[in-house]
């Protein structure tokens, strides 16, 4: 293992975050504030709780997910698709360094990225609701495989877009419409039976539900269930990116 290959990309991948940490420390905050006025406020008025917790304290898993989920592919896809654009990831390729450094020098640093912003949103949301986390260290263990699963599928949407434009399409078409409908702000015994029917299908619910169940011991779907969910998908994620190294596919074009 080339660790210093490792901490080299690590750095330069953190030094960019750094180098913006105002907007990247401010532009949670805000948004989290935001929406606690808007649905901590205004729906919360409305729902005072849900399965026995009060409606602002319910919705901080669903806004700590989704914050991460997409910082997560955002900060992975970007780190790898700007070396491709501007044509460095050809001197990366060609150094004495396998696939499994590059992978852990990036995606540990989107990693690290998104969960410094789970944990400032964290400290924010507590500014608003008195939150109980009943299972630390479980609220630790689906934050940190989050952030690992996703900054995985954003390496491989990196390495898959050819322009900016695709480097959008999958995180604002397909992931944010999943976590919003993944019981971010509700929940899923709140829908009709078919609803719940459907919901169970999307793989998002089960991030959030086994999150949420770290903070308040309360679940959509069992925790056994939640923990197999995440572990799946970030094997399936890192076979996935094993295979692109493997035969080059979209790194030689």
């Amino acid at each position: 293992m080339n660790l210093l290959a490792v901490k080299s990309i690590y750095k330069s991948e953190m030094a960019r975050f750094f180098r913006t940490i105002g907007q990247s420390f401010i532009s949670p905050v805000i948004s989290t504030s935001l929406y606690f006025v808007v649905f901590g406020a205004a729906i919360g008025s409305r729902i005072q709780e849900v399965e026995g917790v009060q409606y602002g304290a319910f919705i901080v898993p669903g806004l700590i997910m989704l914050s991460v989920i997409m910082q997560s592919i955002s900060n992975a896809s970007f780190g790898i698709y700007f070396p491709k654009f501007i044509g460095t990831i050809f001197e990366l390729l060609s150094a004495p360094v396998n696939f499994l450094e590059i992978v852990l020098g990036f995606v540990g640093a989107a990693a690290t990225k998104a969960l410094f912003i789970g944990l400032v949103i964290l400290g924010t949301a507590a500014l608003f609701v008195d939150l109980t986390i009943q299972h630390p260290l479980a609220m630790i263990a689906f934050l940190v495989l989050t952030c690992l699963s996703f900054s995985l599928m954003g390496f491989i949407i990196g390495i898959w877009a050819r322009n900016f434009e695709q480097l959008q399409l999958v995180p604002l078409l397909i992931v944010t419409p999943l976590v919003f409908l993944g019981g971010s702000f509700y929940s899923v015994t709140m829908l009709p039976p078919f609803w719940q029917t459907v919901t169970m299908f999307n793989p998002v619910l089960y991030l959030i539900s086994g999150f949420r169940w770290a903070f308040f011991g309360v679940s959509d779907v069992s925790i056994g269930l939640s923990l197999g969910a995440i572990a799946f998908f970030f094997f399936v994620c890192l076979t996935i990116v094993w295979w692109i190294f493997r035969t080059g596919w979209r790194l030689r074009d």
